[in-house]
């Protein structure tokens, strides 16, 4: 059985989340049957993060295991034949039998858009998050800052994460602005369940005036999520890449949307 990572780009409005359940459409169930088409046996995929319903992806990654030989070519433009529109593979490696999509990574990075105006999105509804409100953005990349570093997030993560420990490491959280968008890059070794989402919230209320800047800061150092705020919506969330330490010789994430 040879190993094999493939890149992964999704546009998540069309699919309930990543992970197969039955009765609905997932990314997941339709990879794993478009690469079954080609590797001509049942393949089960490993991904390096599972994302909520609404939620896309530019730089996903997973990785499988086929006895069938078949080129990079195969892989990327075979299997994307048999894919549904919404959701496409962007590049194939073979990997060492030690790689392995979630275990190995090193580091996730996110980009959450917000589009502010007055009126409602058409083209982009689902793929944006928007608000009528106008947003200080001077006012969240100050309440931003306090998130940056090694900190217990549990006031930041849904009530149902799964995961037995809260402390994560964000190495980076920048907000940039052009027009009327408004997003935020954020680059941490992993995530909690909701925290990009309940982090957008957060700084969107401070943004639109309704909290002042400490309250961010009150509610990391309170590590109860009831003082958190609302879980922002999931259009304006998209996974944009997942590191690895350089023996395995991933692609690069492409730049996030840098039409932004």
């Amino acid at each position: 059985m040879t190993r094999y990572a493939l890149g992964v780009e999704y546009n998540g409005s069309r699919f309930c989340g990543w992970q197969v359940q039955a009765g609905v459409a997932t990314v997941q169930e339709e990879v794993e049957r478009a690469i079954r088409e080609v590797a001509n046996h049942e393949v089960r995929v490993v991904t390096a993060g599972r994302t909520d319903t609404g939620v896309h992806a530019l730089g996903q990654v997973i990785h499988f295991e086929s006895a069938s030989l078949r080129p990079r070519r195969a892989w990327v433009q075979g299997v994307n034949s048999n894919l549904p529109e919404g959701v496409v593979v962007t590049w194939a490696r073979q990997v060492p039998d030690d790689f392995h999509a979630r275990f190995s990574a090193s580091g996730r990075a996110y980009r959450y858009i917000m589009l502010t105006r007055s009126v409602r999105p058409t083209v982009l509804a689902d793929r944006v998050t928007w608000t009528h409100e106008r947003l200080e953005r001077d006012k969240m990349r100050h309440a931003a800052r306090c998130l940056v570093g090694r900190h217990d997030f549990s006031a930041y993560r849904s009530v149902h994460c799964q995961s037995r420990q809260p402390i994560r490491y964000v190495r980076k959280l920048s907000i940039g602005q052009k027009g009327l968008w408004t997003w935020f890059d954020i680059e941490a070794d992993g995530f909690l369940h909701h925290m990009v989402r309940n982090i957008a919230g957060v700084l969107m209320t401070i943004g639109s005036g309704a909290q002042d800047v400490a309250w961010a800061r009150e509610i990391l150092e309170s590590r109860d999520r009831r003082q958190g705020g609302v879980t922002a919506p999931a259009d304006g969330l998209y996974l944009t890449g997942v590191q690895y330490p350089s023996r395995f010789h991933i692609p690069d994430p492409p730049e996030p949307l840098s039409f932004w």
